[in-house]
């Protein structure tokens, strides 16, 4: 049975969709079946995973409104398999901000994704989501697919404000839509050990939300950074840089935790 998360914030620029790539690319790299979901009408995960969204012809768009399953819609980049981390994309592009509209008014339309990937459930152990960065039908769709959540953040005060709205949505998602909803944890991100504010939100983090916060942490890499302009997640374009290695140790710690 595949493992489905969400990879979500409320709040934008705090790396969510380097995130679900690399820790996409981190699990493939370790033996793990994934595939990416991107939630988000930018497109920028499926940028990023070496899929050019302008050439799809079956996006999660056509799996939204039920014109094509996951296994027709999903491909695997030619860029990904080369590098022995390949993953399966379910891309995303522009065609996704009409879903919103197109889904007002049909049945089920938070539950679409959970049922198609229902259908899918065999041929993956890990599904990550992408969510947009806000609480939209897309974004509840996510939730509702999935069992659990994982919180990239940066350590920064606002962050934690972000962070109280995103729990008491995944509180009113689990008690409305979906029981089986809840946080797996809080991946801290671009960190910086040199910046004492930072040190200090993490030492904030763990106290409060203790084993939910992740061991590993992601430090602030230019490697990350430059990764999608050549359409590859970091873990490809540079296994060996810090933030590379710390994914890979990400992917790691999520399967010895008995997240798959």
């Amino acid at each position: 049975m595949a493992q489905i998360f969400c990879i979500a914030n409320q709040k934008g620029g705090v790396g969510k969709t380097t995130t679900t790539v690399n820790l996409a690319a981190g699990l493939a790299k370790i033996g793990q079946r994934v595939l990416l979901v991107d939630l988000d009408p930018q497109g920028n995960a499926t940028m990023g995973s070496g899929v050019d969204k302008r050439a799809m012809a079956l996006s999660v768009y056509d799996v939204l409104l039920e014109s094509a399953s996951v296994a027709e819609a999903a491909t695997v980049p030619d860029k990904l398999k080369e590098a022995g981390c390949a993953y399966a994309v379910l891309g995303a592009n522009r065609e996704l901000a009409g879903a919103e509209v197109e889904l007002v008014g049909v049945e089920r339309r938070e539950r679409r994704l959970k049922e198609a990937l229902a259908a899918a459930d065999a041929d993956h152990d890990f599904v990550l989501i992408d969510c947009p960065p806000s609480l939209s039908m897309l974004t509840l769709n996510g939730l509702c697919a999935a069992q659990g959540v994982i919180v990239p953040m940066q350590c920064e005060y606002f962050a934690l404000e972000g962070l109280a709205d995103l729990t008491n949505t995944i509180k009113q998602v689990h008690a409305n839509l979906n029981r089986d909803l809840k946080l797996i944890g809080l991946l801290r991100v671009m960190f910086d050990p040199r910046i004492t504010l930072q040190q200090q939100v993490s030492d904030q983090l763990k106290s409060h939300y203790k084993e939910r916060v992740f061991d590993t942490v992601i430090p602030r890499n230019v490697r990350l950074a430059e990764a999608p302009s050549y359409g590859l997640p970091g873990v490809v374009f540079d296994p060996g840089a810090k933030g590379s290695k710390a994914f890979i140790d990400f992917a790691q710690e999520m399967v010895e935790r008995g997240l798959r």
